[in-house]
């Protein structure tokens, strides 16, 4: 089994956002030396609690700080910006890290109505153009764009060797089909709802086409995962994510709390319930405990490999979470 991180690069409460990204560089590095795959960075605007608003910007720091591990984007919120700036930037980071870089991309309007506006300085796009959009990527990726294209001979630039491997992130048939009709790998987004996978993953190799970008499917699946030595040591050290959760999807507070903070918190039966439904996107206990239910998970979603996304309160409980999964693994 290949595992790999997403990190959001979450802020703690009581902590900096620039502390967030310096453990970002810190995570990253101890993965790589545990053995994991790929390193994915989020795209988030807009919010107190996840600092990383720039995951090209972050890419190329976590790449110079690492030496193999495989840097990109969990993803790219692609709506929002031109297809030849987004082609050429990961052009930049494959040029300096060869072979290392991933673009992942998402069809995500990342925020509020305001604050897409604010990104695509008050332009109104549709995203129903996503599926353009990533032909077009491709397009100035690999000199295929068609002969009555209006930018047919535009390449994106600098004219290098190699090229960044194309992603798409989806949850539903709709966005399994645009990985698959584009020639990309197809990321599943567990941690997100996982009530679609099957149907997605099948929709994703049922119509995959291959493009000059990817000959043969792909598949991997991001999902929540809290491991301690105990049972008992994981749910506590979730419950910050719990809270966090409940924070993100209120819109409210997204910094990530506490356990002592969300143990002086009265919940509501509507919240519990809320609470009980969401971990059904995470994976919580022992190393044997997770890594059995990942197994089971491989088989279900026809990939070996999960992106792990852990969002807990303390840092090096986090780190530890990583490490024990990664022994448990025979990374």
């Amino acid at each position: 089994m290949k595992l790999s991180v997403l990190d959001q690069s979450p802020i703690s409460k009581g902590q900096t956002a620039e502390e967030a990204l310096h453990q970002t560089l810190e995570l990253a590095r101890f993965t790589e030396q545990l053995g994991y795959h790929r390193y994915w960075v989020a795209e988030h605007h807009n919010t107190n609690g996840l600092a990383s608003s720039s995951p090209e910007v972050l890419i190329s720091r976590i790449a110079a700080e690492t030496r193999q591990i495989r840097v990109g984007s969990g993803g790219v919120l692609l709506p929002q910006y031109s297809p030849l700036k987004v082609a050429e930037t990961f052009k930049m980071l494959e040029a300096f890290f060869p072979g290392r870089i991933d673009l992942g991309l998402g069809r995500s309007p990342g925020g509020s109505q305001q604050t897409r506006l604010a990104l695509t300085d008050g332009l109104s796009k549709t995203l129903s153009a996503f599926s353009r959009q990533v032909k077009e990527i491709h397009g100035y990726l690999y000199d295929t764009l068609p002969e009555d294209h209006a930018y047919k001979g535009v390449l994106a630039t600098p004219r290098t060797k190699s090229n960044p491997d194309t992603w798409i992130l989806g949850i539903t048939e709709r966005g399994a089909k645009h990985a698959a009709i584009n020639g990309t790998g197809f990321t599943f987004g567990h941690f997100i709802n996982p009530d679609q996978a099957e149907e997605s993953i099948q929709t994703y190799l049922n119509h995959f086409k291959p493009s000059e970008a990817r000959r043969e499917p792909a598949i991997n699946a991001c999902v929540f995962v809290v491991c301690a030595e105990t049972k008992e040591e994981a749910e506590t050290l979730a419950l910050s994510q719990d809270k966090w959760l409940l924070q993100v999807e209120k819109a409210i507070d997204t910094r990530v709390p506490s356990i002592e903070e969300v143990k002086e918190y009265t919940f509501s039966s509507r919240e519990f319930e809320k609470v009980k439904n969401n971990r059904r996107r995470a994976i919580i206990g022992t190393p044997e405990d997770v890594y059995e239910e990942l197994k089971s998970l491989s088989e279900q979603y026809q990939t070996d490999e999960f992106l792990i996304i852990t969002n807990i309160y303390d840092f090096e409980a986090k780190k530890r979470s990583y490490e024990l999964l990664a022994n448990i693994a025979n990374l």
